[in-house]
């Protein structure tokens, strides 16, 4: 019916409720032959509510006036517009009243046409809300708001002094007030018109506009979406990039930007928990898919090495660390493809670690580099080695839990009492202190075969002495000392000890052997001479061979000196005093008596610390076929 007839119809004088009323069609004639029918209770209350809804409903057609065109209902006076929602809830409850007493009376087509009119105010102020309070609404406020309410009441228990905090605390306030006064608007809203059938015009606003602000959170925040062709041909550097952005944005997006969005989509629908249900789903879906798929993406289609493992940690604890958040947020039946994304993130990423680390394995294994390292100092294998397994080791509560399923290395494979800890069948060991207490094993292997390739068997030793004291101190400054356990330190420092003992024994075995036993003993003039000349020789040759190795580590530098000084330099000190005289008689004793004391002690303490830079993994020889050690340094800890 034409809206122009329809408001003629309403204020006909032959409808109203006091005037008579045409008769009946569903009156008995012969009781009421003779006298016009009477009105309907259910008529009399929507003639009532229809005079009452009407100037309130009409005044506010964005048809019919500029001013109700221009003008909010819930800006401009918060007060008539809770009246105008309450009318529209008194003419619904009529219609349904009505509806059941006479579903074809004309009144209903009167009411009707006025809700379409009231739910089209009700939608232009719904959009009109979420729209202009975009700033106040958005889920950081949102998720602040809700978390400022729960603790509230614990501050405003202190005061507050200091001015400067108070006027921001106000101003925080006068926001919070507009965002709950914008939530408690488009929950009113929102009720009358799902109660007034019209749940499919609120929703299809609440959802594109709130749809475009998680969309634009997510882009806002670095997150794109990104094609498995397109991971697998991207340099790790982008890929690195990209993942940082992704690991500095996950956890806004879970704590705010989703979490703000399940508040308000719970608050504004508290009403039916199916809407609120579909309509937080279809908001947030395609933003968290995007999200959660990216690991997946990275540990699935990027090439895989071992120096990529850290930044694959990283997302994987992104994920760990916050999924009770994630599994409140989306625990809605139809958010369940969400979690499984997470989920499913989680494993590949899983799978990538391992993968990483049985590749660290085979490089260490493969690793045929033969050139012996310059001064038998540290390798760049330990070096690089040591400092991956170091860092890895930050990570053990993560890598717990993604080795814990994965097979531990055979029993059988391992020397007796290699642990220092229990690894029995009753009570067995951390998956990740195995891997990691069978990944150094695997190092120290590699470095005894590669100690075969020095001539002097004194080098080799003081080679595997400064590469294990390496290891140790790596274990000792690093979480790995709680994953290996002090009984495997104890046990390590004393091979180092003795590495060091053997290396002393055939480096300056042959100086010490050159001098009697007892050296106050008394000998004739010509077996003195003989004992000079023999110490002389002997100590030239060790000091130039060894004046070339170094040993890095300062701790066990001062005990191979020390120990070598004790033995040595005890020594000779003896046999000079006791035999000085003699020699002063001869001729030539300063072509005999080469050294004092004190000048073999300034020898000893000049060595060990070499003509190369250890850390540098100088070769003593080189050639361009030298293959290139693998590098597992992480440049940088993020």
């Amino acid at each position: 019916m034409p809206r122009k007839g329809m408001r003629s119809l309403c204020f006909s004088p032959k409808f109203s409720s006091f005037s008579s009323s045409p008769p009946s069609r569903f009156a008995s004639p012969s009781r009421f032959a003779f006298s016009p029918s009477r009105p309907s209770f259910s008529d009399s209350v929507m003639d009532r509510t229809l005079e009452l809804a009407e100037p309130i409903i009409m005044k506010w057609n964005p048809d019919t006036t500029t001013f109700a065109r221009v003008t909010s209902l819930f800006y401009e006076n918060r007060r008539e517009a809770r009246d105008f929602i309450k009318t529209i809830n008194n003419l619904q409850k009529a219609m349904h009243f009505l509806s059941t007493e006479n579903s074809s009376s004309d009144k209903l087509v009167r009411a009707q046409s006025l809700m379409q009119i009231a739910m089209k105010r009700l939608q232009k102020e719904f959009y009109q809300i979420l729209s202009m309070n975009r700033a106040h609404l958005d889920p950081e406020s949102v998720s602040t708001r809700s978390s400022r309410t729960s603790t509230g009441s614990s501050t405003s228990d202190y005061d507050d002094d200091d001015d400067d905090i108070r006027v921001a605390n106000e101003s925080v306030s006068e926001v919070e007030d507009v965002s709950t006064g914008a939530m408690a608007d488009l929950k009113l809203i929102a009720e009358c018109m799902i109660s007034s059938g019209y749940a499919k015009e609120c929703l299809k606003i609440y959802k594109i506009i709130r749809k475009s602000i998680v969309d634009e959170g997510i882009y806002k925040l670095g997150v794109e979406k990104f094609t498995s062709s397109q991971i697998h041909k991207m340099d790790w550097e982008v890929a690195e990039l990209r993942i940082k952005k992704w690991l500095n944005a996950v956890v806004t997006a879970v704590k705010t930007l989703f979490n703000g969005e399940r508040i308000l989509c719970d608050y504004v629908f508290a009403s039916s928990d199916s809407i609120r249900e579909s309509c937080f789903t279809e908001i947030t879906r395609e933003g968290a898919m995007i999200l959660f798929g990216f690991p997946e993406n990275v540990a699935k289609h990027s090439k895989k090495s071992p120096e990529k493992v850290f930044r694959v940690l990283d997302m994987y604890a992104a994920i760990s660390n916050n999924w009770p958040e994630i599994d409140s947020i989306f625990s809605f039946e139809s958010t369940t493809n969400i979690k499984s994304q997470a989920l499913t993130s989680l494993i590949k990423l899983g799978e990538f670690v391992r993968s990483a680390l049985n590749d660290f394995e085979s490089v260490i294994l493969k690793d045929s580099s033969k050139s012996p390292v310059a001064g038998a100092g540290i390798h760049c294998l330990t070096i690089d080695a040591m400092n991956y397994l170091s860092i890895l080791a930050d990570y053990s509560n993560i890598l717990s839990d993604i080795l814990a399923d994965s097979p531990p290395p055979a029993k059988n494979l391992l020397p007796e009492s290699y642990f220092g800890f229990s690894d029995s069948d009753e009570s067995p060991a951390p998956a990740i202190s195995l891997k990691m207490a069978w990944l150094v094993l695997v190092l120290l292997c590699k470095l005894d075969t590669k100690a075969k390739y020095y001539k002097d068997v004194s080098l080799a030793y003081l080679f595997l002495a400064n590469n294990l004291q390496y290891v140790v101190v790596k274990v000792q400054t690093s979480n790995l000392r709680y994953l290996l356990g002090d009984q495997w330190l104890t046990k390590h420092e004393s091979k180092v000890k003795q590495f060091a003992s053997n290396y002393e024994r055939l480096g300056w075995g042959h100086v010490i052997d050159s001098l009697p036993s007892d050296p106050a003993a008394p000998v004739t003039h010509e077996k003195v001479k003989e004992y000079f000349k023999k110490f002389n020789t002997s100590f030239d040759q060790a000091h130039k061979k060894q004046a070339i190795c170094v040993v890095p580590d300062s701790k066990l530098r001062d005990h191979i000196k020390v120990s070598i000084a004790r033995k040595i330099f005890r020594l000779y000190r003896e046999f000079y005093n006791a035999h000085r005289q003699t020699m002063e008689r001869e001729r030539n004793s300063i072509s005999v008596v080469r050294y004092a004391p004190e000048d073999v002690g300034h020898h000893l303490s000049d060595l060990f610390f070499g003509h190369v830079d250890s850390g540098s993994c100088s070769s003593v020889e080189s050639s361009p076929s030298h293959s290139k050690q693998p590098r597992f340094r992480r440049d940088m800890r993020y």
